[in-house]
């Protein structure tokens, strides 16, 4: 499966996510695929991102199976149970 996290750099809750995204790595030793939602367009088009974080985990057929949105961010179990 895919995960990926979709937020702007240097934004009010940058640094959250940042060390959200830091303190998984080292839990998990497994990486979240980030993007930049100003340079994927399409991406955020096509799975309707229009708030930031968001995380979405997808299957092999790109389906959302699920997502998280907002500057809540969710367990770090929570996301790993989608990556194994």
């Amino acid at each position: 499966m895919r995960v990926v996290c979709i937020y702007r750099d240097k934004q009010d809750y940058s640094r959250t996510v940042d060390e959200w995204l830091e303190t998984f790595r080292r839990q998990t030793g497994r990486e979240i695929e980030t993007m930049d939602p100003d340079t994927n367009v399409g991406f955020c088009e096509a799975y309707d991102v229009v708030e930031y974080p968001t995380i979405l985990a997808l299957g092999e057929s790109g389906d959302v199976r699920a997502s998280w949105r907002g500057s809540s961010m969710p367990l770090v179990d929570e996301v790993l149970y989608y990556m194994i």
